[in-house]
């Protein structure tokens, strides 16, 4: 056993290291308006790339659409950001994390200003697909700051902050537009989100404190591709790129479909009612904030067991043809789904060594996806099958993240009698 005097110096040393690490942390100088600076990046943000969400029956009603096709309004900007934001990242390293967002949020706010001028629904998905392009700069550079620039120990509650101010910016958009929209129409809906985007932009750049911990570099392709290759080498990494685009399938075809079901009968419910449905996003903040105590308690894939069966006894209780039991429904799917996002991405920041930028982006990219091709699928499985068929798809996409998350159990406990079968050897023999 160790004497005192080790056990003092062993502690003294860990304060000294705990001293000498001048990353934020919560209380530290700083540290509160990062925080806010990104929970407003996140709201704006999601306000605008799922601003369109809540008007499909009337984007629908107005360019005489399916709902598949108005879901390209939704699902061309989400499949747009998943392209761009991998070679973005790589330009937040030459240009700094702060750059990267600032310049994304201010092409995108002015994309959202032209957006209600679309003249058709071609011109309204190019627009949003430009929008979403330049949404790309913000969620993997935001991953990537905090990365940087705060304690391990504070990471996964400042990812929940930015994940809780995404819930925020997706209700407050999606309640903007709907409300709007009864009274003026849905292009002055879509105007009156990009003027609040414009808000938390401008708010965004005034409080970000600048990095401290950021060293310019320009990655070559070949560099860049290795570290890539890297990443998608990794089975943790790519379990975790899967269960954020699984979930996300989830979210985008629930999403993407309600406002379709709600507005037909038994329901038959006015836009302004069915935009302030998506109130149940504060459900999310809190669920996002919590992912941290969640990990403490259970692990990792304790939390993420227990955010895949909200989800999944959601989506079975959003079945149900009374609007108190749907509500209820979407409840626990949005706080099933916040969760395993907060605890997948945060993850993904803490597993990668090198090229976080790259490794979140790779994150953003299929969680991105996920959205895309959920909300394009549910909107076609409720074309062939109504609620039910949406419901269906999201079952499937958790059925997935459950067999990845016991592979990942299983793939632990065979290393860890790997691991203790070693140590006995090394024991025997000496």
């Amino acid at each position: 056993m160790p004497d005192a005097s080790t056990e003092a110096a062993a502690t003294s040393t860990v304060a000294d290291s705990s001293a000498a690490d001048s990353r934020l942390a919560p209380g530290a100088s700083g540290y509160r308006r990062m925080s806010l600076a990104l929970f407003a990046a996140g709201v704006a943000t999601f306000a605008l790339l799922y601003s369109t969400q809540a008007l499909l029956p009337a984007v629908t009603a107005a360019f005489g659409a399916t709902a598949s096709a108005a879901s390209w309004t939704v699902s061309a900007a989400t499949g747009a950001l998943a392209l761009c934001v991998l070679p973005l990242s790589a330009l937040s390293e030459r240009f700094g994390r702060r750059s990267m967002m600032t310049a994304s949020l201010a092409v995108a706010v002015a994309v959202g200003l032209l957006v209600p001028l679309a003249p058709n629904l071609e011109s309204l998905v190019a627009l949003r697909a430009v929008q979403g392009a330049a949404l790309a700069g913000v969620p993997a550079s935001a991953m990537a700051f905090l990365a940087e620039e705060v304690r391990p120990r504070a990471l996964i509650a400042a990812i929940g902050l930015f994940v809780a101010g995404n819930s925020i910016g997706g209700m407050s958009g999606r309640i903007v537009t709907g409300w709007v929209a009864q009274l003026w129409g849905w292009r002055a809906g879509l105007a009156a989100v990009g003027v609040l985007a414009a808000v938390c932009a401008l708010a965004f750049r005034a409080l970000l404190p600048k990095a401290r911990h950021f060293t310019p570099s320009t990655p070559a392709p070949k560099a860049l591709l290795r570290t890539v290759r890297g990443h998608l080498a990794d089975p943790l990494l790519l379990r975790l790129y899967a269960i954020g685009a699984l979930f996300m399938t989830v979210f985008g075809a629930v999403y993407t479909v309600i406002g379709y079901r709600l507005v037909e009968a038994p329901f038959s419910l006015p836009q302004g009612v069915v935009g302030s449905i998506f109130l149940v996003y504060l459900v999310g903040t809190v669920a996002s904030a919590a992912a941290g105590r969640l990990v403490g308690r259970l692990g990792r894939r304790g939390a993420l067991y227990l955010a895949v069966s909200t989800t999944a006894a959601g989506l079975l209780l959003s079945l149900a043809d009374e609007l108190p039991a749907v509500l209820a429904g979407l409840v626990l799917i949005t706080a099933g789904f916040f969760a395993g996002h907060a605890v997948a991405s945060s993850s993904v920041s803490r597993t990668a060594r090198t090229g976080r930028a790259q490794a979140s982006a790779l994150y953003q990219s299929a969680y991105y996806l996920g959205s895309s091709a959920g909300g394009t699928l549910g909107a076609v499985a409720f074309h062939a099958g109504g609620w039910a068929g949406t419901v269906l798809i999201g079952l499937v996409a958790v059925l997935g993240v459950v067999s990845i998350t016991l592979y990942g159990t299983h793939s632990a406990r065979v290393e860890a009698r790997r691991v203790a079968a070693g140590r006995h050897e090394l024991a025997t023999a000496a």
